[in-house]
């Protein structure tokens, strides 16, 4: 046992200091490229003002987000899609939840799309990012520069569930991009609480030490589209 202890140690010794990413030159041609598949998701419960979320565009006239943006009575929130300068209504194709699977397909008139949007297809990456590679999250009119970091970061009883992490929460339902293959990586979804290695008093122990961010990853987002829909 206390070898494997020493073991994990030494591995997340290598991703508890998680560099500033500064930015580059690159990030104005990266938020053109990926910016336009990010969507507002707008809902408004009964008797409640309007709450504003998060989502990606797919293409199709398909939008992708959490699904606690678009929560748990999506009939009586009245769902719409703010992309591409228009305020679209829009119907629930698909709905998980947050401790199943933690995503929602929507859909709007593609038709009132700017044909230069109407065209795209956003693709799924078909591999998952390697740990310590860059990626970038992306809303409407910016992009955050992020880091995969490892599972090992957090509580073992969870490492299972939350097996996609940046090193840093982003916003519930925008995306995560890998930059280079200009894919989606996934759809953020939680943050969960990262544990450092820490001497006190002479002991080695765990303390909190911020918070991760969770995604659903792209192989997840595959086997959630229903049959017939391929990015």
């Amino acid at each position: 046992m206390r070898f494997r202890w020493l073991v994990c140690l030494a591995v997340l010794a290598g991703f508890m200091s998680v560099p500033v990413l500064a930015q580059t030159p690159h990030d104005d041609a990266i938020s053109t490229a990926l910016g336009v598949y990010a969507v507002n998701v707008v809902k408004t419960p009964p008797f409640e003002k309007q709450v504003t979320g998060y989502g990606v565009y797919l293409g199709q006239g398909m939008v992708l987000t959490a699904a606690h943006v678009v929560g748990h009575w999506p009939a009586f929130t009245d769902p719409r899609v703010l992309v591409a300068g228009q305020d679209l209504p829009a119907k629930v194709i698909k709905k998980g939840s947050f401790h199943t699977v933690d995503l929602a397909l929507l859909s709007v008139n593609e038709d009132r799309l700017p044909v230069s949007l109407g065209l795209r297809r956003n693709p799924l990456c078909k591999a998952p990012a390697r740990i310590g590679a860059q990626v970038v999250d992306v809303i409407p009119g910016k992009i955050i520069r992020t880091q995969i970091v490892s599972s090992l970061l957090i509580p073992p009883a969870v490492q299972k569930r939350f097996d996609n992490l940046i090193d840093m929460p982003q916003e519930s339902g925008s995306g995560i991009f890998d930059p280079e293959r200009q894919c989606l990586l996934g759809i953020v979804s939680a943050k969960v609480v990262k544990y450092a290695y820490q001497k006190q008093n002479g002991r080695a122990v765990w303390a909190p030490d911020g918070f991760a961010g969770y995604f659903v990853s792209a192989a997840k987002i595959a086997a959630f589209l229903p049959e017939g829909l391929h990015y």
